[in-house]
């Protein structure tokens, strides 16, 4: 355990102290998770308890690397977990929260100076995260530690008949491909391509349940980020949807062959993209196909260290 001041220029006795999240109780940092985001941005997180280590897992999070500031008598304050991301040399900050009644003590821009001062410490390169553009407070503190936005992730919507789904000209129609052969193919494009959300990537997909992939194109110009395709999408049809959890499409004719592809498979399915979607990557094909954006956006932001 080591206490930490909520003002690091303080002498004054520490007001938490912060110890590792493989360090609580599952079900008191469940708690502790539950209540910090009852009052979210996008509505509150209502995650079962038997569900809680899927969704700690779909997130990278690694409890021993994470941390949890803790009152003097042992409450919960805040947390902050954290992802590894090897490939890239960095830490993402995966979620950050505090419990209402511990808003303004300080614990959570403290728990992120600690986050900053371990990732330089352990040699990493940057460390990252997603927040909301409209959640101002959270954005302004990671502006204030020296966070700068460098990607915008839209969601977007459309319903069935809005997308419209010519046959492909002079290329070869999309196929499918089995979920091992989509995740090399991830792991590869996270080279090329090393800004791309953890959510979007191998790490979080290797955990989904009846996930589906498809790949369009060939890399003959050697623009592919991986393998033999161009482009991937990786979607699950869950009731009337079809619910895309990773576009990656650096060439919008590559994205719009993919996206007309499943909607032309599936046409009576309304087609979600989450808040994960960089613009460069799909988004911009979404939105010329006619998807509606979300309301709320997201920006993917960076801390060199």
């Amino acid at each position: 355990m080591t206490a930490s001041p909520s003002d690091p220029t303080s002498t004054s006795a520490p007001r938490f102290a912060f110890v590792r999240g493989d360090e609580i109780a599952p079900q008191a940092l469940h708690a502790a998770f539950t209540a910090a985001f009852s009052d979210y941005l996008i509505g509150p997180f209502q995650i079962p308890p038997a569900q809680w280590p899927m969704f700690l897992a779909r997130q990278g999070v690694d409890l021993a690397l994470s941390r949890v500031a803790l009152d003097p008598a042992g409450a919960a304050l805040a947390f902050a977990f954290v992802a590894p991301r090897p490939l890239a040399g960095r830490w993402r900050l995966a979620t950050m929260g505090a419990l209402p009644a511990a808003r303004g003590t300080g614990a959570a821009p403290a728990l992120l100076d600690d986050l900053i001062a371990r990732a330089a410490a352990a040699g990493l390169r940057a460390v990252e995260l997603e927040v909301f553009a409209q959640n101002e407070r959270a954005r302004r503190l990671y502006e204030g530690r020296g966070f700068t936005a460098r990607h915008r992730l839209d969601g977007y919507t459309a319903e069935p008949g809005t997308i419209a789904t010519p046959p492909p000209q002079g290329r070869a129609a999309p196929h499918a491909v089995e979920m091992p052969v989509a995740l090399a193919w991830l792991e590869a494009a996270e080279q090329r391509l090393p800004e791309l959300p953890l959510q979007v990537t191998a790490a979080t997909l290797r955990h989904g349940v009846d996930y589906h992939a498809w790949q369009v194109g060939a890399s003959g110009d050697g623009e592919a980020p991986g393998g033999d395709a161009a482009a991937q999408v990786v979607f699950s049809l869950p009731d009337e949807t079809v619910m895309v959890h990773s576009l990656v499409a650096p060439r919008e004719a590559d994205a719009r062959a993919l996206v007309q592809a499943l909607v032309a498979v599936h046409p009576q399915r309304r087609l979600r993209v989450p808040q994960l979607q960089r613009d460069d990557l799909g988004g911009a094909a979404l939105l010329a196909l006619g998807a509606v954006p979300q309301p709320l956006h997201q920006q993917w932001m960076l801390r060199p260290l």
